[in-house]
C-alpha cells in the first residue's frame, strides 16, 4: 500500500472509530442510560487525543529537530515511528543524515581549530589578539617570552613592564609594521592585523625579535671586513719582515766587518730589530682574528647544563684562591639538558670567569659568583657576576666589537667570539654594569632548551 494511502487508511480509521465512539455515548445517553454513557466517554477522550497526536507527530518531530540543531545536539535518533509508514522511516531516515552531516561538519570544525591552536601554540613567532577594551583573546607562550612576562589579561597591563608598548600597540593601523626595543635590548619588529569576529573588532599583533638577525648581521659585517683586513695587512707585512732579515744579513757580512763606525752599525741593527719585532707583532695580532672568521660550526649534543657549569668551576678553584677571590656557585636547576656544544660553551664561560677575575686586580674584597636559573621565559640562563670596577658607559656600546678591549694587553676577541658562539647556539650574551662606581659587571648567558 501506498505510505500516502496507508496514513489516510489510518486516519480515516480513526475517524470512523471516533464517530462510532461518539454516536454510541449519545445513544446510550438519549435512552435514560446515563451511567453507560459516562463510561464512554473516556474512550472517545482517548481516542480524540490519540488523533490529534497522530497528526502532530510530524510537527513535533520537526519542532525536536530544529531544537536539536539549534542547541548543537546532535545525539537525537529519530527512529520511534518508523512503523507507522515508509513516509515517517523516510522522514526519520532525512533527518538523521542532516543531523549526522551537522556532526561531522562540527567535528571538523574543532578539529581545525585545534590543529590551528597547536600550531598558534608551538610557533616561535609572538601571537596576540585584543578587542576594542583591550582585553586579550589569544596569547601565545612565544609573545609571552619576547616580552618577558608569564599573564597578560589586558594589553594596558603592559605599561609596568614595558613603558608605551601597549600605547603603540593600539595606535600601531592594519597592515602597518614597527618596531620597539624592550629594556632587554631586544629589538621586536611588530606587525598588526585587524579583523571582526560577530560584529566585533578585534586587533591581531604578530611580534618576532629581529635582536638575534641584527646581531647576525654585524656578526658578518665585522667578519667580511676582518678577513679583508688581515688579508691586506698579512700582504704587506710578509716582505717587510723577509726584506728586514736580508738587510740584517747585509748588515752583518758585507757592512759592519769593513767599517769603522760601529755605533751607527748598533743603531742600525737596534732600528731594523725594532722594525721585525713589531712587524711580527703585527702579524701575530692579527693571526688572533684567524679564530673569529674561521669559527668552526658548533657539534650539537645534549649537554647537561649543571655538569658543565660545574666542570668550569673545578677549573678555576685553584686560581681563585690563589688570587684571593671569593667565588659562589649557585645552581637552580636540575638534570636540565640543551641541545649545545659542549666544548664551544665552555669556552664562553672560561672567557667570561678571566675576565671577571681581570676586573678584580685592584679590588678590596674580590667576589665572583656564578648562577643557574630558569628565567621567566624557562630560557637556561647563566649570570656571572663581579664586584669590580664596572664598565663605563662609552665602552659598555663597544665591548663586543672585535678589536675592542679595556685590558692593556687585551686583543679584543674574547667577547665578540663568546658573542658569536652563543649566536650560533640561538641564545644571547648581555651585560649590565652600572658604571664606573664600585657597582661590578654582570653577564648574562640565555639560551632555549
Amino acid at each position: 500500500m501506498h505510505p500516502m494511502n496507508r496514513f489516510s487508511v489510518n486516519i480515516g480509521l480513526r475517524v470512523i472509530m471516533l464517530t462510532i465512539s461518539i454516536g454510541a455515548t449519545l445513544w446510550l445517553y438519549l435512552h435514560t442510560m446515563q451511567p453507560l454513557s459516562f463510561l464512554a466517554l473516556p474512550l472517545v477522550l482517548i481516542q480524540l487525543y490519540s488523533l490529534y497526536y497522530y497528526l502532530n507527530r510530524v510537527n513535533r518531530k520537526l519542532t525536536l529537530f530544529l531544537e536539536s540543531i539549534r542547541y548543537e545536539d546532535f545525539s537525537i535518533r529519530f527512529s520511534a515511528d518508523n512503523k507507522l509508514g515508509k513516509s515517517f522511516s523516510m522522514l526519520n531516515h532525512q533527518f538523521n543524515e542532516v543531523l549526522e552531516a551537522f556532526r561531522q561538519t562540527r567535528a571538523e570544525k574543532e578539529a581545525n581549530l585545534k590543529y590551528i591552536d597547536i600550531i598558534v601554540q608551538h610557533i616561535s613567532i609572538g601571537v596576540l589578539s585584543f578587542d576594542a577594551e583591550g582585553k586579550i583573546e589569544l596569547i601565545n607562550p612565544a609573545a609571552f617570552r619576547l616580552m618577558g612576562i608569564y599573564r597578560l589579561r589586558n594589553i594596558y597591563e603592559l605599561k609596568t613592564v614595558h613603558p608605551g608598548l601597549a600605547e603603540l600597540l593600539i595606535e600601531l593601523s592594519s597592515g602597518h609594521k614597527t618596531l620597539y626595543a624592550t629594556r632587554q635590548e631586544q629589538e621586536l619588529s611588530i606587525h598588526a592585523a585587524t579583523v571582526r569576529l560577530q560584529g566585533r573588532l578585534i586587533k591581531l599583533i604578530s611580534i618576532q625579535n629581529i635582536h638575534s638577525e641584527l646581531q647576525k648581521k654585524e656578526l658578518e659585517a665585522w667578519q667580511h671586513l676582518t678577513k679583508i683586513l688581515r688579508h691586506e695587512i698579512m700582504n704587506s707585512l710578509t716582505p717587510i719582515v723577509s726584506l728586514i732579515s736580508t738587510m740584517q744579513e747585509i748588515v752583518d757580512l758585507d757592512i759592519a766587518p769593513g767599517t769603522q763606525h760601529q755605533e751607527g752599525i748598533s743603531d742600525l741593527r737596534e732600528a731594523l730589530q725594532t722594525v721585525e719585532s713589531r712587524s711580527k707583532g703585527i702579524m701575530n695580532f692579527v693571526n688572533a682574528y684567524r679564530d673569529y672568521t674561521t669559527l668552526p660550526q658548533p657539534q650539537f649534543t645534549r649537554v647537561n647544563v649543571k655538569t658543565l657549569i660545574s666542570s668550569v668551576n673545578q677549573l678555576f678553584q685553584a686560581d681563585m684562591k690563589q688570587a684571593g677571590i671569593h667565588f659562589q656557585l649557585e645552581i637552580n636547576v636540575d638534570n636540565q639538558e640543551i641541545h649545545a656544544d659542549s666544548s664551544q660553551l665552555q669556552m664562553v664561560l672560561i672567557n667570561l670567569v678571566k675576565n671577571a677575575m681581570d676586573a678584580l686586580e685592584q679590588a678590596p674584597q674580590p667576589h665572583i659568583s656564578m648562577k643557574l636559573y630558569l628565567n621567566n621565559a624557562q630560557q637556561i640562563c647563566i649570570e656571572i657576576t663581579d664586584n669590580g670596577p664596572g664598565i663605563d658607559r662609552d665602552a659598555m656600546n663597544r665591548i663586543f666589537i672585535p678589536f675592542f678591549t679595556t685590558k692593556k694587553k687585551g686583543s679584543g676577541i674574547g667577547l665578540s667570539l663568546s658573542q658569536q658562539i652563543i649566536q650560533m647556539h640561538g641564545g644571547q650574551l648581555k651585560v649590565i654594569s652600572p658604571g664606573v662606581n664600585g657597582n661590578g659587571t654582570t653577564f648574562y648567558i640565555l639560551l632555549n632548551t
